[in-house]
């Protein structure tokens, strides 16, 4: 199993706080200029790049598998996998049709709690941004099921929890055109995430045997 990513949080940097983000319940035209504001920030940021470095120490370039994307979103970590790698057959996921309106297909509208797919269906399955969204004890079924579904490893690459990366948004909102949801939900999902060996000891209590945790500046944070 594979954590990457690293970031920020709130008044309290000790413990995660989470709060509803708007994402959730935004309508169309909202939710898409959010998710491209998104693909902007790990095109930017270090998303795509630290998801290339724990890629390339899995597979080969050429090499054939299989990704099951969870929490796709816009697809854009899909898109830079298909890019990196041109073997590589993803299948987008995500729990509100809406979010998937630009994800490269195949599509798939499903809890990631309860996956149509068969055990160990995929070589990989990739979890880019989401676990923040839960409570501990929720990180550790989701870890777990989601390990189930996955033939070589899951990949999990996350926000991690510092001051950086929760000021980031409302300090660049000006000068880098930001939107108002992607300001709140930035904020908030930095002071919902979490640090690197909070995420391993969630991954172990899960029953994974995580052999390597990597932070990657400026916020993310990932085991494998």
């Amino acid at each position: 199993m594979l954590l990457n990513w690293s970031g920020g949080s709130a008044s309290g940097w000790s413990g995660r706080v989470l709060e509803p983000e708007w994402l959730e319940c935004a309508g169309p035209a909202h939710a898409d200029r959010n998710l491209c504001e998104l693909a902007r920030i790990n095109r930017w940021f270090g998303g795509h790049r630290a998801l290339l470095r724990m890629m390339k120490d899995l597979v080969d370039p050429a090499e054939h598998f299989s990704v099951l994307d969870v929490g796709a979103g816009s697809g854009d970590i899909g898109k830079c996998l298909t890019r990196h790698f041109r073997n590589a057959k993803v299948v987008s996921l995500d729990h509100r049709p809406v979010h998937l309106r630009n994800a490269p297909s195949p599509q798939v509208v499903a809890d990631a709690l309860q996956l149509p797919f068969s055990k160990h269906a995929f070589d990989f399955v990739l979890c880019s941004s989401v676990l923040h969204h839960f409570p501990d004890c929720e990180v550790v079924d989701m870890i777990s099921t989601l390990r189930q579904f996955a033939r070589r490893a899951l990949l999990l690459l996350e926000l991690e929890r510092r001051p950086l990366a929760y000021h980031f948004l409302p300090l660049t909102r000006r000068i880098l055109g930001w939107g108002p949801l992607t300001v709140h939900d930035g904020s908030v999902s930095v002071a919902a995430a979490f640090r690197l060996e909070e995420l391993v000891s969630l991954a172990r209590a899960a029953g994974a045997e995580v052999a390597i945790g990597r932070r990657h500046r400026p916020w993310f944070a990932c085991p494998w």
